[in-house]
């Protein structure tokens, strides 16, 4: 007999089984299962009066980037496979979702893969009016003498409540984006 090692329903479809697990296990997100986004359930509310926040990346990781979603902390993220970015479809969907008039901060770790499809994404968005911009976290205490750079493994988590309570304080785009 083997013995699971993992819990898993099917390895096929191990992201999408997560979120909409997490989804179902806290009630304060929402799904948009097509894209694999996820979101503080109040989103359309809070983009209304304040920036919103979005990240994400790849999966395997759990529950970052889902466990970071909160008042005072991210209105959404974006989850890619694991370990692998989310696609440039699946980021301008959460933009699309979760930004209001006040903008949205897209806050990214040093990988190349987010940076592109994030940058991507950013882009896109402003084109169609959308007040967004990026940030990228490079800070990194993780990894040491690391050819790629330092990622934001560690340092994102602060720029997420960081910028998430300045958000809720009232402060604008630009000035998150400077913090």
């Amino acid at each position: 007999m083997t013995k699971a090692r993992q819990l898993v329903k099917d390895g096929h479809n191990i992201v999408a089984d997560m979120v909409e697990g997490m989804a179902l296990a806290h009630p304060h997100l929402v799904l948009e299962p097509t894209e694999r986004v996820l979101l503080h359930r109040d989103y359309a509310d809070i983009r209304e009066r304040q920036v919103t926040l979005i990240s994400g990346g790849g999966s395997g990781h759990e529950p970052t980037h889902a466990g970071y979603i909160g008042e005072g902390m991210l209105t959404g993220v974006v989850c890619g496979g694991v370990f692998a970015s989310p696609s440039t479809q699946q980021v301008l969907t959460a933009i699309r979702l979760a930004a209001g008039p006040h903008g949205c901060l897209v806050v990214v770790k040093n990988y190349t893969g987010d940076r592109i499809n994030f940058g991507l994404a950013v882009e896109q968005a402003k084109s169609e009016g959308f007040k967004c911009d990026m940030v990228v976290v490079g800070e990194d205490v993780a990894v040491v003498n690391a050819n790629a750079g330092r990622r934001g493994l560690s340092g994102t988590v602060f720029v997420h409540k960081l910028a998430g309570a300045a958000a809720k304080a009232g402060k604008d785009l630009a000035s998150l984006v400077e913090m």
